[in-house]
């Protein structure tokens, strides 16, 4: 830590306990930041495009995830450094706006701070590479544009969005049984998509999984799964047009909040107070039959006693169903939750087609279905699978696929994958440098070569050579001019990723630009480190 000393040469104190602080300034500053953010990024690399490796990640409870998802490794890696921290919400940030690309949008930034890294050392000004990599940023964003291509879709025509959200599912571990997948993602956002306002709210889309059969067993259910059985083994196990009281309150004697005493010295006062518990049930079961419902679905447990009564009165009942659950079943019945008994009416019941308990393999385990309901805008995904880590990653999978027809569906422009698009902003961008006189031209070309970093590795992961793979396609969109152009991972043969059907939503790829951009910017501004030594 430097010193400041008086005209007397003392030296003075200007931070507290300023030696026990470490501190980093200048070009030292930039650069350690710099390694930080390459090596998040590195980790990542790997990951990326079709051939992507997983990685593996122990929680310090021993919980072991298996995952390719860029958000999700970072998220768990425990990052302590400040840098990789910013590395882990920028890809959360990619993760919450468009749901994909999270792995490229790290990858992309960490080839920005390592072409970054060279131009400081030959004597460049940190400002001006971070202007220079602005301009850039805005040149590769406008070129999108130009090569973007508008499809159009209708209730009837979905393959479109079946192939773009293919290519997502492609990189990931589902991707022998993508094609299924894609549907069921396609069908669950039509299905609660506001196609008038281009809205889709993923909430409404309900996943669940559940550990045996395999992935192709994995199914869309118009309706709602819930994880809970029937609360009398003789319940019926299955209700046509099933008109539904949906409660939460509990099927019990009430409590008073006072402490009391009950003192009970002869059998007669026993008998009364019985009687008298069990009328209250009486009249709880015979108000749910008043009202004409078939099926009662609590938020909370019943008294033996009334689980008895329930089964005898024939009203098959369902107990300890989560909230979210409840409003989801509300949403798709078209019901109201009722908290008290006396409010109970008609008008409140919810309807559903059939209502069935399904059992699964040799185990006890058993769902409730509640399906062709009168608002089917409420969906469930219901996954299958081999083992807990494998339906895990199929969720995060399906996720990437239904955020990825959600954009599609807001905005249904889309650029070709495979690294062409990259490839044909970096012409586009290192055409535009002859055009800036000045420092900024070198940041602005060296934005270029950043850009070639995404297909670099997805060649490099396909186990392709590298450099020449690159440079052929490039030559190949330069001299025919065709920017769908990109590596061809799946050795199908061709380059063309239109013959290939690989396509990506271009608001995804302009997001990874621009965000990648910002971070970096906001390291290179950074050049000075003041932080507490470590004991």
């Amino acid at each position: 830590m430097a010193l400041a000393f008086d005209e007397f040469g003392r030296p003075f104190i200007i931070l507290r306990e300023q030696e026990q602080k470490t501190r980093l300034r200048g070009l030292d500053a930039q650069k350690a930041n710099i390694s930080a953010g390459k090596a998040v990024a590195r980790i990542l690399r790997t990951s990326l495009g079709p051939k992507g490796m997983d990685k593996m990640l122990q929680s310090p409870d021993g919980d072991v995830t298996i995952t390719n998802d860029g958000a999700t490794i970072l998220e768990q890696m425990d990052v302590d450094n400040q840098i990789a921290k910013l590395m882990v919400e920028l890809s959360r940030s990619q993760d919450y706006e468009i749901g994909d690309g999270t792995t490229g949008v790290v990858v992309m930034a960490g080839a920005l701070l390592e072409q970054a890294e060279k131009l400081l050392e030959r004597g460049i000004h940190p400002i001006r590479v971070a202007e220079g990599y602005e301009m850039a940023s805005r040149i590769a964003v406008e070129h999108l544009e130009c090569v973007a291509n508008k499809f159009e879709f209708g209730l009837n025509d979905v393959e479109p969005l079946i192939q773009t959200c293919m290519t997502t599912l492609s990189s990931k571990i589902v991707n022998r049984c993508k094609r299924s997948m894609a549907e069921i993602a396609v069908k669950a956002v039509l299905a609660v998509a506001d196609l008038e306002r281009k809205d889709v709210n993923l909430d409404l889309i309900k996943v669940e999984g559940k550990v045996g059969g395999k992935l192709e067993d994995t199914e869309l259910i118009y309706g709602i799964v819930v994880d809970k059985d029937m609360s009398h083994p003789q319940m019926p196990k299955q209700i046509e047009d099933a008109k539904i009281a949906i409660l939460t309150c509990p099927f019990e004697p009430p409590k008073p909040k006072t402490k009391h005493k009950v003192d009970i010295d002869s059998v007669e006062k026993f008998q009364t107070l019985r009687q008298q518990e069990q009328k209250y049930f009486d009249d709880m079961v015979q108000k749910c039959k008043d009202v004409g419902a078939t099926l009662v679905i609590c938020q909370w447990g019943f008294d033996d006693e009334a689980n008895h009564l329930l089964m005898h009165r024939n009203l098959p009942a369902v107990r300890w169903v989560g909230g979210v659950e409840l409003e989801l079943i509300a949403i798709a019945t078209g019901g109201r939750i009722v908290p008290r008994f006396q409010e109970l009416t008609p008008e409140k019941l919810g309807k559903a087609g059939i209502v069935r308990e399904k059992s699964f393999g040799t185990t006890k385990d058993r769902m409730i279905y509640i399906e062709h309901c009168a608002n089917s805008r409420a969906v469930t995904i219901f996954i299958r699978g081999g083992n807990k880590m494998m339906i895990e990653e199929t969720k995060r999978s399906i996720h990437d696929a239904l955020c990825v027809a959600r954009n599609l569906i807001r905005n249904n422009s889309i650029v070709y994958g495979g690294g062409s698009a990259e490839i044909s902003c970096s012409i586009a961008v290192e055409a535009a440098a002859d055009k800036h006189p000045g420092v900024e031209q070198y940041a602005i070309r060296a934005f270029a070569d950043a850009l070639d970093s995404v297909p670099m590795a997805l060649a490099e992961n396909s186990g392709l050579q590298p450099i020449e793979t690159l440079s052929a396609v490039k030559a190949q969109q330069i001299k025919e001019n065709n920017p769908c152009c990109g590596i061809d991972c799946n050795d199908v043969g061709t380059n063309d990723m239109r013959e290939q059907n690989v396509f990506e939503t271009l608001i995804g790829k302009q997001q990874q630009i621009l965000l990648a951009t910002q971070v970096v910017k906001m390291i290179l501004k950074i050049d000075d480190v003041i932080s507490p030594s470590e004991y």
